[in-house]
């Protein structure tokens, strides 16, 4: 008789334990209550501040920066000059990764077809055969690399989720530690302003 009046006086708090519970211990789930925090305008990606030109490195210091995809293809960082690169460090096992995901497909399928944009999303397990596997399953088709080289603190220190976009100069112009909605109008016409930019 306790035990039911205790359970009904607080059954919202059992309720919220439990939802909590889920969350730390449940990646998806975890990763799912992003999204939503997402979708209502939550984790908007900083664009109005770019690094300053000062600040970026010359493109010179890409060079020899190198990426793999699955098949042996190697790309090199310093070789995309003349492009605006959006470069993706990410896990599988990554719940902010995970759902940061959709708002990045949505983002590579409105400039994929654009010859002045690059995606570069880099497993930084370096477990190739797994990020695709992942990719297919969630029928994204974003490009997946692992490095194929060092990489400087300058562009990955180690947190994930962590995005990069390179200028056409290849100089930092946006720098992003953490989970974002990559697919939000004001970083999509960011990117345009990168594409149209002269100098």
């Amino acid at each position: 008789m306790v035990n039911k009046a205790f359970l009904k006086k607080n059954y919202l708090n059992i309720l919220m334990i439990c939802l909590l519970l889920l969350i730390v211990f449940v990646p998806s789930a975890k990763a799912f209550m992003l999204r939503g925090l997402m979708e209502i305008g939550l984790f908007r990606p900083g664009t109005t501040a770019a690094t300053s030109p000062e600040a970026m490195p010359p493109a010179a210091n890409l060079n020899g920066i190198l990426f793999k995809d699955i098949n042996g293809n190697v790309v090199d960082l310093g070789r995309l000059k003349g492009k605006v690169v959006f470069l993706n460090f990410w896990a599988t096992w990554c719940p902010p990764c995970q759902a940061e995901m959709p708002s990045i497909q949505k983002l590579y399928t409105q400039f994929k077809d654009d010859p002045d944009f690059v995606f570069l999303l880099v497993d930084a397990d370096s477990k190739l055969p797994e990020a695709n596997k992942f990719m297919q399953k969630k029928n994204y088709s974003m490009p997946v690399y692992e490095l194929a080289s060092n990489i400087p603190e300058q562009l990955f220190k180690g947190t994930l989720p962590t995005t990069i976009v390179l200028d056409k100069k290849g100089r930092i112009s946006f720098n992003e530690e953490g989970a974002a909605n990559y697919a939000h109008k004001k970083f999509i016409a960011f990117m345009q302003q990168l594409k149209n930019n002269k100098d």
